[in-house]
């Protein structure tokens, strides 16, 4: 079975998705190398996908052809989904949002992950990781081992960029359909957390 790292900004950026509509369900894609290292999966990346119409189809297709061409240029695979559930207490797989995204991406990259944010555990205290992470074995989603690349430096520094309102920054495939203008990549996002990294 897989085991799973995420980076700083793939994490960040997930629970920035999360916290920017904390009313609303959000999805995103989760980026890593082409090939992992042994059974480690690395999460290098994450691409925040939709909050308003999650189970839009079209729109859905559009952008996995545009990010699948992106993570091809840049050297990486689509290697996972993740969802954060609009009710505060559905954080099982079960209940999560168009996880049929999920499936489609396990078909075509075998160590997948199935990210669930625990949206109890997104607060401005952020002291442990909010991810439920599953990869798919004996046909079914099963629980997998996870954890972020410097774990204590990342937690703290998404409390204080959530203190901070910096969530409101992260730009998903919903608001570049609203205006093509916004940059569903995150590149200044991204640059910011790099920036960061470097203060630690």
């Amino acid at each position: 079975m897989s085991e799973y790292e995420f980076s700083e900004t793939a994490y960040t950026k997930i629970i920035f998705h999360a916290a920017k509509y904390p009313h609303q369900a959000v999805n995103g894609l989760l980026l890593a190398e082409k090939k992992p290292k042994g059974s480690v999966v690395q999460i290098i990346d994450a691409i925040p996908l939709f909050h308003q119409c999650l189970q839009v189809t079209p729109m859905a297709e559009i952008a996995l052809m545009q990010i699948d061409s992106y993570a091809d240029n840049e050297g990486l695979v689509i290697a996972g989904y993740y969802a954060a559930p609009e009710n505060f207490y559905d954080n099982q797989i079960e209940k999560a949002p168009a996880a049929k995204i999920a499936d489609k991406i396990q078909e075509n990259f075998k160590n997948a992950c199935f990210a669930i944010v625990d949206n109890k555990l997104v607060t401005l205290e952020h002291n442990r990781s909010a991810l439920q992470v599953y990869s798919y074995s004996n046909d079914r989603w099963s629980k997998a081992k996870h954890w972020l690349t410097q774990s204590s430096q990342t937690l703290e520094g998404v409390s204080l960029l959530l203190k901070r309102g910096a969530m409101r920054d992260v730009i998903d495939f919903d608001n570049h359909l609203d205006n093509p203008e916004n940059d569903w990549t995150n590149q200044f996002l991204n640059q910011s957390l790099k920036d960061l990294q470097k203060l630690y």
